[in-house]
């Protein structure tokens, strides 16, 4: 069966699952590896990684996925905030929501991922509060994300 790989990566954390997505899968199938292109389309399979903005995919990936007719499609995503498997979830279905009925989902993975170090700034000029600190733990926390039990887990989840 044929696959494409298609993801868009703002910091690098949605590459690094998409290149383990590569040297998991076998290499003579996939067609396509890089970002929302229409060529990718062509194949039966699509990995689709996204990086979460303001809750969902980003514009290029929610606009992708627009375009999916009847392939099987593999959601893969990270998040800065983490650690909640019910977050991931209500994510997941938002970019879900996506595919409008169409296509097929066979697998969704999705972990935490490290942030810019200008979001930890931002973070630090907030007030103090337990939402800072909050905030502020959750920003250190990320930093080690994707780590290798990430990437074992989104194995696990082929």
């Amino acid at each position: 069966m044929t696959y494409a790989i298609v993801f868009s990566s703002r910091t690098g954390n949605t590459k690094l699952l998409a290149d383990t997505l590569l040297s998991t899968l076998p290499g003579e199938e996939c067609i396509y590896w890089g970002e929302p292109s229409p060529e990718a389309l062509k194949a039966e399979k699509l990995y689709v990684g996204f990086w979460t903005d303001k809750g969902t995919c980003d514009e290029g990936v929610a606009n992708f996925l627009h375009q999916v007719t009847n392939q099987q499609v593999f959601l893969f995503g990270t998040a800065g905030f983490g650690g909640a498997p019910a977050y991931f979830d209500q994510i997941l279905g938002r970019v879900e929501a996506n595919l409008e009925g169409r296509g097929t989902v066979v697998g969704r993975f999705m972990c935490q991922g490290k942030m810019p170090q200008a979001v930890r700034d931002r973070y630090a000029a907030m007030e103090e509060s337990p939402r800072r600190t909050a905030m502020l733990e959750n920003f250190d926390r990320a930093l080690s994300h994707p780590d290798q039990a990430d990437l074992d887990a989104l194995r696990a989840a082929l």
